[in-house]
């Protein structure tokens, strides 16, 4: 069966690329757009990743937007043309040229080893120039197209990391109903989606932690595909939600990783596997929902790599089976000495991180405020879109 979806895939991917092909023979595609991904790396390795696809017109999300506009956008970015085979070269501030060329799918990515640092933007973010050098044929030229790929460092007084997912951990999606999370993913855009109440002010908390220097590095591992990136970025950006490399998902179909138990809970842990390896050194908090597999994920985490996790939050989303589930799993993770606590909003996850001696105790106020606020300028209606309790 493997063998039959990896040729279904195969035979997809070649079509779709010659489809791409023929339109620009004929001159219907749209002009090239380099997408940088916000990624992550070490003072002497970074990790360069994007896409170089035509640009759809995506415009920045508006407040009246209709649906028909949002319903409109997201078929625009998964009608992706993807271009594969163009040369790129990838330039760190030491004066260097890394050739790489983009794959089927349009990504390119890059390892590099640099011998310089370019200066930080934000503090904790280092730009890195990235240059289409050549497009394959029969695509034209698009001459002087650049982008700048930013790549997070974490400085070495950070006090731990933070990875969350973002479905239902940070901004409402009703995951665990198809029909409202369709209604939900479809028709709204990064501007009308919301986040659960006081998140904002409890990760800006946690980047803040306890040395006041507001540099613990965020990381968000999501099952959504690439193609939702520039609406997940907006959405973090609008929400005032701390930056972070976006760890999301190609939507080829592909062979679950060895030992999971789905594509969703592979990709997720090969993300985390790859945080916690290059940053040895550095403990991480983990924030999820019980909505998925993120108490499963986490306790094999926290397994692989003990006395690196300090706490585990996973919001409940109000489903009794799943709730007994997170439950079971805390009782279980009770002798690795960590504590995963099944929470019903951010305030909860705010008390108890400032017991832990992870957040400062007077943020406990700041995010209650803030889920005050939440509430007080959510639309009416917006609550029936996720059929369960939010995180207040």
């Amino acid at each position: 069966m493997a063998s039959l979806l990896d040729k279904f895939n195969d035979w997809a991917e070649r079509t779709d690329d010659a489809l791409t092909r023929a339109r620009a023979r004929l001159g219907l595609l749209h002009p090239l757009q380099m997408v940088p991904y916000r990624s992550y790396g070490t003072p002497t390795r970074l990790y360069i990743k994007g896409r170089l696809l035509t640009d759809k017109g995506i415009k920045e999300p508006g407040a009246t937007d209709s649906r028909w506009q949002n319903l409109l956008n997201m078929y625009r970015r998964f009608d992706s043309n993807e271009i594969s085979g163009a040369l790129l070269s990838v330039r760190p501030a030491d004066g260097s040229a890394h050739a790489v060329v983009t794959d089927d799918e349009g990504y390119f990515t890059l390892n590099l080893e640099p011998t310089v640092l370019p200066e930080p933007i934000d503090y904790l973010w280092y730009p890195v120039d990235v240059l289409l050098e050549k497009s394959p044929p029969p695509f034209p030229a698009a001459l002087n197209l650049r982008t700048q790929a930013m790549v997070l460092i974490p400085p070495p007084d950070a006090e731990y990391g933070i990875i969350s997912d973002l479905d239902d951990t940070v901004i409402q999606t009703s995951a665990t109903d198809l029909l409202r999370m369709a209604r939900t993913v479809l028709l709204r855009n990064a501007r009308s989606r919301m986040p659960f109440k006081g998140v904002a002010e409890f990760y800006r908390s946690l980047q803040l932690g306890r040395n006041g220097k507001r540099n613990n590095p965020f990381f968000y591992v999501s099952s959504s595909p690439w193609n939702l990136y520039d609406l997940l970025e907006d959405f973090l950006d609008l929400n005032n939600i701390p930056p972070g490399p976006l760890l999301l998902r190609d939507m080829a179909m592909k062979r679950k990783e060895a030992g999971a138990t789905s594509e969703h809970h592979g990709h997720k842990l090969k993300e985390i596997d790859n945080l916690l390896l290059t940053y040895p050194e550095l403990p991480f908090v983990l924030i999820g929902d019980s909505g998925q597999e993120d108490a499963n994920i986490y306790r094999e985490v926290v397994r692989r790599y003990p006395g690196r996790i300090l706490a585990v939050y996973i919001r409940d989303v109000n489903l009794p089976e799943r709730a007994a589930l997170v439950e079971r799993v805390s009782e279980e993770l009770r002798n690795d000495k960590v504590e995963m606590l099944l929470v019903k909003d951010t305030v909860q996850a705010a008390e108890h991180a400032a017991q832990k001696g992870l957040i400062f105790q007077e943020a406990i106020q700041a995010v209650e405020t803030e889920k005050r606020k939440d509430e007080a300028a959510e639309p009416n209606g917006t609550e029936e879109t996720t059929g369960e309790p939010v995180m207040k």
